[in-house]
């Protein structure tokens, strides 16, 4: 069951499918994950406003359990998966003097960014074509990042006068470190695929006509996982940049409380006694 509006039902091989028929951004449901797809290819998924606030919507209903799904997969439809914000929809609104893009951040960006981060499921981002600004900061966000061999990574801000933003400057650094972070921005070369990867910046390449059946099959392998577990292991993680030492092993102590208690384990522990591979509910 879900709230979602203007949605409708398939079968797909032995899976339900449930699709979102809105525009800017599709929704498919999966099995036990959830597909978000950027769905304005003219504008090679440029983030609207109007986007952000749809993708926001679909995490709101994952946190509150308006939707059975156990993985998000995030995706860009067409050519590219995000060219960034989108500029031409500031620039019409009003004169250049009056954008404020802080305040589309604070009030836009920032909830959906920090909803996002506090998700108790998996979440893979599948990176087809340019991942440019603010969509090269989502495409980096996930879990686990794929990407087609022939995309590419830019942080185009300094191009347009403005800083990096939508989370870049906290989570680049922490993954390919600081020097390369800062060439990263400041000189705003275009980074492959392959390179992307060897920096630390992603997880996979894949050749682009594989992206999404390799992705969907990595999905399926997570949401059928202990994901109470998963999902304290992502939190544990995020914290222990912020956490010392004995709070991040404190930190530990109690996720494991936690997860020693959930169905999962004990079917986990079981499953090892009989030597018999899991069957994990989520729970």
């Amino acid at each position: 069951q879900t709230t979602a509006s203007a949605i409708s039902a398939c079968l797909v091989g032995s899976e339900m499918c449930i699709r979102d028929r809105s525009e800017i951004v599709k929704f498919e449901n999966i099995g036990n994950v959830t597909l978000l797809t950027l769905n304005d290819p003219d504008r090679l998924n440029a983030l609207s406003l109007e986007m952000i606030s749809e993708l926001h919507r679909y995490v709101k209903m994952i946190i509150n359990n308006e939707l059975e799904t156990r993985c998000l997969v995030i995706t860009g439809a067409g050519r590219g998966f995000c060219a960034g914000a989108n500029l031409i929809e500031g620039a019409g609104q009003s004169s250049f003097e009056d954008i404020d893009p802080g305040k589309a951040l604070e009030e836009h960006y920032h909830p959906f960014l920090i909803d996002l981060k506090n998700l108790k499921i998996p979440l893979i981002t599948a990176v087809n074509g340019v991942a440019a600004g603010a969509g090269c900061s989502l495409g980096i966000f996930g879990d686990i990042v794929y990407a087609a061999k022939t995309s590419y990574f830019y942080q185009a801000f300094k191009f347009i006068g403005l800083v990096a933003d939508a989370s870049s400057t906290f989570v680049i650094p922490r993954k390919i470190g600081m020097a390369r972070a800062l060439e990263f921005s400041l000189i705003g070369e275009k980074v492959a695929a392959d390179k992307a990867l060897d920096w630390g910046l992603i997880n996979h390449v894949v050749e682009d006509d594989k992206l999404m059946s390799t992705v969907m099959d990595a999905a399926t392998n997570l949401a059928e996982g202990p994901t109470v577990a998963l999902g304290l292991m992502k939190q544990l993680y995020w914290d222990s940049f912020a956490n010392t030492f004995e709070e991040q092993i404190s930190a530990e102590s109690k996720a494991q409380t936690i997860a020693g208690k959930t169905e999962d384990s004990k079917i986990g522990v079981m499953s090892f006694i009989q030597k018999q591979k899991a069957k994990f509910k989520g729970k």
